[in-house]
């Protein structure tokens, strides 16, 4: 609940109470106000325009089963529930999150009918945490989609799914900021709003005021917990839709590269580089004969712009390019030595060499590695990628691949080059642990 002063700028109580039939009395007046307005019922509301999306919002099942014939107390059983939305009801096509999907070997989508459907997992991708799942079925419903990024803040943002095993909840709330990112491993861009989004939300939909979809809500920051504390991540449909074509069409998504190894601005590199901002990717690398390298950045450059977005961290600049098709140009403004450029990458089709290896940094897996005082440090872990399913963390200190001591980085390159398992051995803080990556 919200406090107001209600003696701030001379308002009092007898005004607000004196209001309330006044508006009531003056239904031609209320059909003015930007909220719309029922003079049926004499009632301000967003039901018309969210009405005709709540039945493509459904409920998703996800149910484990045993590698072999189940039968009895064999037979599936579910392992976790989230939300969906519909996006294409002719096809059947519903848009999930990964991790409501994840580790799931059979799926059910539930209809606000009452009909209960078994779904097909048509794809998934960890780095957006983004999955579909097709059904067959008539009659259905879908979500408008409108182009996130016609969004601004303080913009009215509606919240719709299945929270804590209750049937479909509609919150409200506004966009409370955009292109938020630094949360965790992942592609990020987010949405942030303060709509109440609890578990078992995940997967569902953030409309508009109009019914349209503008995201599919993610994730939460809690203060303890795990409830809602009004601080909730959204998949932006800018992202989303590229997502969902590829994984419709391919099964997987396939992202471009520009061959530049990029790692976050904080406050201590800033006073490094004798900057007063503390937001932007700094350019650790560039892979020889790469995009990067032909659009002239070099190592100690800071980005602050791509495309017509502001850089936050490294994060925003792989959001930007892993939603790009290849030969796409992607325009970028820089620092170096304290003076403004612009240049322009191109995105190019990733090769099938899992190492990118720089002058003085090294991309194996998604892991990006610099030499330090310590030794081999993991400057950053590509959101999605091996290094991430792994568990490999910013910040470890690789001591071994497969046993033998990598102690500079082309070592570590030649170890890390060809295809199947790798064993590192890293120092994370005090402690020594193994890393198998995939």
């Amino acid at each position: 609940m919200r406090r107001f002063n209600l003696r701030a700028g001379g308002l009092s109580l007898l005004a607000l109470v004196a209001a309330v039939p006044l508006l009531a009395a003056m239904p031609a007046a209320a059909q003015q106000s930007p909220v719309p307005f029922d003079a049926q019922r004499g009632v301000f509301t967003f039901a018309t325009g969210l009405e005709r999306a709540l039945p493509a919002v459904v409920q998703v099942t996800t149910l484990g089963q045993s590698e072999g014939p189940s039968s009895g107390d064999n037979e599936p059983t579910p392992v976790s529930s989230g939300s969906g939305a519909i996006i294409d009801a002719r096809e059947g096509i519903v848009v999930t999150n990964n991790h409501v999907v994840e580790g799931g070997r059979k799926f059910t989508v539930d209809m606000t009918d009452g009909r209960i459907f078994d779904a097909v997992l048509i794809g998934k991708d960890k780095a957006t945490d983004l999955a579909v799942l097709k059904i067959e079925a008539t009659g259905l419903s879908q979500i408008e989609v409108v182009n996130s990024d016609s969004l601004r803040t303080g913009d009215l943002a509606f919240a719709v799914g299945y929270p804590l095993g209750l049937d479909q909840t509609l919150t409200m709330g506004v966009i409370s900021g955009l292109g938020r990112s630094g949360m965790g491993d992942r592609i990020e861009d987010y949405i942030q709003t303060d709509a109440a989004v609890n578990s078992g939300n995940s997967g569902g939909p953030l409309l508009d005021s109009r019914g349209r979809l503008i995201g599919i809500n993610t994730s939460i920051l809690s203060g303890g917990g795990g409830g809602n504390d009004g601080i909730a991540f959204a998949v932006p449909s800018r992202i989303l839709m590229y997502v969902v074509a590829q994984l419709r069409e391919t099964g997987e998504v396939k992202r471009g590269t520009t061959g530049v190894i990029l790692g976050s601005l904080n406050a201590e590199r800033s006073r490094q580089f004798g900057l007063g901002i503390v937001r932007g990717a700094v350019v650790e690398d560039v892979a020889p004969g790469s995009s990067a390298e032909g659009a002239g950045l070099r190592r100690g450059d800071v980005i602050t712009r791509i495309g017509n977005r502001p850089v936050s961290n490294a994060g925003t600049v792989a959001a930007t390019v892993g939603i790009a098709a290849p030969g796409t140009r992607v325009e970028v403004v820089y620092l170096r030595d304290g003076h403004e450029g612009r240049t322009a990458m191109t995105v190019e089709t990733p090769g099938t060499d899992p190492v990118i290896s720089g002058a003085d940094a090294v991309i194996a897996r998604g892991a990006s590695v610099r030499a330090a005082a310590e030794g081999l440090e993991v400057f950053a872990v590509e959101g999605g990628s091996l290094a991430a399913a792994g568990g490999l963390q910013a910040g470890d200190v690789v001591r071994s691949v497969d046993s033998q001591p990598t102690t500079d980085l082309a070592s570590f390159a030649a170890a890390m080059e060809g295809i199947g398992e790798r064993t590192l051995s890293v120092l994370r803080g005090t402690e020594t642990v193994e890393v198998r990556l995939p």
